[in-house]
């Protein structure tokens, strides 16, 4: 088993060859609620394309899911929040048709970092009540 570089731990990555001896980019974990909403699409539908995309992306934690809008939770790498915020936008349209989602909008997203997710929890707020999984509303 290889040795990992000096420049390479946990949540970093090796300085790039040519990169001029900059630090290596750490990355961090991020809560994302990603919310979506439009045209009423049958439940069983909803249900469906939200359990492929939860296959498809192992962070999925949970779906919360009506006729016609749907949240979504999960964590997300990234570097820092535009980084993790840019992924979170993505994430609807890039799945839409391998996971035969609805034609939705995104209409909400919060981004939180670790700690303050955890201190939601710890006070019986936030993110912690949904139950891990697809569930209707």
């Amino acid at each position: 088993m290889r040795e990992p570089a000096a420049t390479e731990t946990a949540g970093a990555r090796p300085t790039p060859a040519g990169s001029g001896g900059r630090e290596p980019e750490t990355t961090r974990m991020w809560h994302i609620t990603l919310s979506v909403s439009g045209p009423v699409t049958p439940i069983s539908e909803v249900r469906r394309g939200l359990e492929q995309l939860a296959h498809d992306h192992p962070f999925l934690l949970s779906s919360r899911y009506a006729v016609g809008h749907a949240e979504i939770r999960y964590w997300e790498e990234a570097r820092d929040l535009h980084d993790a915020a840019a992924l979170a936008l993505r994430l609807w349209g890039e799945h839409r048709s391998t996971a035969k989602l609805p034609p939705w909008e995104i209409v909400g997203l919060e981004v939180i970092d670790r700690q303050t997710y955890h201190h939601r929890v710890t006070r019986g707020q936030g993110p912690g009540a949904s139950p891990v999984g697809v569930h209707p509303y």
